[in-house]
């Protein structure tokens, strides 16, 4: 299961996520759909660790992924 809780991501002055929760059971089909610039990019990003989060938390299978001490 990957859940985001209160993602938020700001790229200087510019909020890109807002306060995102999100929870993906395993087996669970999602699509994340939205205009040009509404941030499904930097969402990926931030749940594959590409990104970090300016706050919030990503958890697979109850595992904080933000926490800088996990090695994943």
């Amino acid at each position: 299961m990957i859940e985001v809780i209160d993602l938020c991501k700001s790229f200087g002055d510019l909020s890109v996520l807002k306060g995102i929760n999100l929870k993906i059971e395993q087996g669970e089909k999602v699509v994340i759909i939205g205009p040009s610039g509404s941030g499904k990019s930097t969402l990926l990003r931030c749940l594959n660790c590409m990104e970090d989060p300016t706050s919030g938390k990503v958890l697979y299978h109850g595992v904080d992924l933000t926490d800088m001490k996990v090695n994943i």
